[in-house]
């Protein structure tokens, strides 16, 4: 069979007219912003005259802990919709934007993979509708604003060492880590220290991912710690006056954005935050929305269980009241045996010893939604053409235990037709008891003792050493009354620590927390541990080096 790259396969495919996807989803044309013939916004005014509709089952997709062989968590997310859609289930994919960062740099395209996409797969992952560029624009606005203040007089007394907020841009560039600026003169504004992080870590992605509409998008920007005065008091964007021209660049933003998979099933691609280092699920709205359009949704958050999952089922659901009716956990033969100590060169021969040693991570996070979170669970195993029948009968052994079905998916060979066996045992899933559903922490429980929570009984640390700058962090945020706030973890996807190199199901280890700060319009108070960076780097060789398009304006090397 002739191998096809997964650019050529999205290229190859003839896409529907957007407005024929719109139409088998059920949105009115009068709901409809047309970007191009196979791109859309919904404006988000459908969702007031829908609000009394019942929603439909909400499926989320995550993984075991990602490794160099790759899991497939955005291409089984594609699949399992159009799988459903295939058996005649009326879906809606719910998924992220993908960030220029990754694009450029280490990881390639992220709209799935094989016969499992989401298209138009270039403008997916390059500019798309914009919406990451009006990110970054309301963030600059508001740093611009902030060092105008000061330059202009400085009348609200902020400190200008203890300026917390910093500049974005959407791409890995570790040179803007740290830097120093307002130098060259009284004219160009006040020397300090500054930094930039990339534009999916930043608040404002996440501010707009848990808006739940226009009116609640200003109040979360209104609410935007920058800084702190001489005195230690907090100063807001509001304080500035910023948040009405931010949700003025912001506004279209918001709306979400209306694709479709290589089988015209329909799609909404919105928001785009890492879950190693910002909270990693699509916006609210894009969620709500399909719940409103469709009997099935499935949506995916990023990377491992311990990362997306948990900040989707801490976060997201307790802000956004949601209830997950099943949860699909995905693997691989090959991620497995890397987890059990083989070298990547290996991963394609029969190994059911090395396999066994690594079953333990996938183990732990299925043991984490099964027994932490109490919702119904299916593994899905990611199915390649090297793995074993002794190999996945070693999987599905270890996961029976758990009550969780083992479903084997050849999506990324075949698309739906390879996706039915999963998309089966996600519909007896979806029909579980999930009322027992639990989050990790509640409310009221103290900043530290929310961190130590999920450290204890997500990671399975045996605690948690605070830097003595974050319990100092942590008293003080609680002085102001973040307290009640939900926390968002920044740490390494590689490992259940917050070592990269503790692979597998790492025991006898602590969670250092060296730092904390709150995104008071976010919601929740981010915490850093370990060496985690909010602005990646790129590789040694990036994938930029391989992306190319030539004088009929074919692009090439976008994976």
């Amino acid at each position: 069979m002739e191998y096809k790259s997964d650019i050529q396969i999205a290229q190859e495919n003839v896409m529907a007219p957007i407005t024929e996807i719109a139409d088998k989803a059920g949105i009115d044309r009068k709901y409809i912003e047309l970007y191009g013939n196979y791109k859309a916004k919904i404006d988000y005014k459908m969702l007031d005259e829908m609000k009394d509709k019942p929603d439909g089952k909400l499926i989320l997709v995550t993984a075991m802990t990602p490794t160099p062989a790759g899991e497939g968590k955005t291409t089984i997310s594609v699949g399992l919709a159009d799988s459903l859609s295939a058996a005649g289930k009326n879906v809606m994919l719910c998924l992220r934007e993908p960030s220029l960062g990754p694009v450029f740099g280490i990881k390639g395209g992220a709209a799935g993979g094989g016969y499992a996409q989401v298209v138009p797969m270039e403008d997916i992952n390059l500019h798309f509708t914009g919406d990451l560029h009006a990110i970054g624009a309301a963030n600059n606005l508001l740093a611009a604003m902030l060092d105008n203040h000061i330059f202009q007089g400085n009348s609200l007394g902020i400190d200008v060492r203890r300026v917390t907020w910093k500049r974005c841009v959407d791409m890995n560039d570790r040179q803007l880590r740290y830097i120093v600026d307002g130098t060259g003169g009284k004219f160009n504004g006040v020397p300090r220290e500054d930094g930039f992080d990339i534009t999916v870590a930043s608040e404002i992605m996440a501010i707009l991912c848990l808006s739940s509409d226009l009116t609640d998008l200003k109040r979360r920007l209104k609410s935007i710690v920058v800084g702190y005065t001489r005195e230690d008091k907090p100063v807001t964007a509001g304080d500035l006056n910023a948040q009405g021209a931010m949700a003025v660049l912001l506004k279209d933003a918001l709306k979400p954005n209306l694709v479709q998979t290589l089988e015209k099933t329909p799609a909404i691609v919105h928001g785009g935050p890492f879950a190693n280092i910002a909270h990693g699920c699509n916006s609210v709205m894009a969620t709500k929305t399909g719940l409103k359009l469709a009997d099935y949704v499935v949506t995916e958050a990023g990377f491992g269980a311990d990362l997306g999952a948990e900040k989707f089922l801490d976060i997201k659901c307790r802000m956004a009241k949601l209830r997950p009716n099943a949860v699909v956990l995905v693997a691989t033969i090959r991620a497995l045996k890397h987890h059990g100590g083989v070298e990547k060169a290996a991963l394609g021969q029969e190994n059911v010893e090395a396999l066994k040693k690594g079953l333990p991570n996938l183990v732990r996070h299925l043991d984490n939604i099964t027994n932490v979170y109490k919702l119904p669970c299916v593994v899905a195993i990611n199915r390649f053409p090297t793995d074993t029948e002794s190999e996945i009968a070693a999987v599905r052994e270890a996961c029976a235990q758990y009550g969780a079905e083992v479903a084997l998916a050849e999506i990324w060979a075949k698309g739906s037709m390879g996706g039915s066996e999963l998309a089966k045992a996600v519909l007896d899933a979806c029909e579980r008891d999930n009322s027992g559903f639990t989050m990790t922490y509640t409310d009221d429980m103290h900043l530290a003792d929310k961190i130590t929570a999920v450290a204890r009984n997500i990671y399975r640390a045996d605690g948690v050493d605070f830097a003595p700058a974050a319990a100092k962090d942590i008293a003080r945020l609680e002085s102001m009354g973040f307290g009640h706030m939900p926390v968002c973890i920044a740490k390494t996807q590689y490992s259940f620590s917050d070592d990269a190199k503790k692979t597998g199901a790492p025991e006898n280890f602590r969670v250092t927390v060296r730092s904390v700060k709150v995104s008071a319009g976010a919601g929740f108070v981010v915490v850093l541990t370990g060496d985690i960076m909010t602005m990646p780097g790129l590789p040694k060789t990036p994938a930029a080096e391989k992306i190319d398009i030539d004088e009929n304006g074919r692009i090439t090397g976008l994976f």
